[in-house]
């Protein structure tokens, strides 16, 4: 599903809609997300391809996540806090990890980036949302 990621203000996760981990976290979001901040676009589509592209990642082979807000993207360990800020108590309070030095956390965040398939899995189609969820899916 495509849509204009310009019509609702907010940040944008980018996401690989494949990749297990990477759609449960997905779905995490949504569902704690409850004042909806947070849109998402998978890197599989057109929006989330193009966003991917623009801030110089290659959407085939994707080494993080990113959250885009304005004309700035956030990566690796920064994406995620940045995340966890964002969602509803409790989750938020994870945001805290910000006092781990990136150049601790950024190094773990990449690990399992590259490895997320044989970690946790690949779906052999991408992750679809639920009718609600759909309308923050771009």
């Amino acid at each position: 599903m495509t849509s204009n990621p310009n019509r609702h203000k907010g940040p944008i996760v980018v996401f690989d809609a494949l990749c297990v981990l990477c759609s449960a976290n997905a779905a995490f979001i949504l569902r704690h997300d409850g004042n909806g901040r947070f849109r998402l676009a998978s890197m599989q589509g057109d929006v989330g391809a193009a966003l991917y592209r623009r801030f110089g990642i290659d959407p085939a082979n994707p080494e993080s996540l990113i959250v885009v807000e304005d004309d700035r993207a956030l990566r690796d360990s920064d994406a995620v806090l940045a995340i966890w800020a964002g969602l509803d108590r409790p989750w938020n309070a994870l945001s805290l990890f910000r006092i781990v030095p990136r150049l601790l956390r950024d190094p773990l965040y990449r690990w399992v980036a590259r490895h997320r398939y044989r970690l946790f899995g690949r779906r052999s189609t991408c992750w679809l949302p639920t009718a609600e969820q759909a309308r923050r899916i771009l």
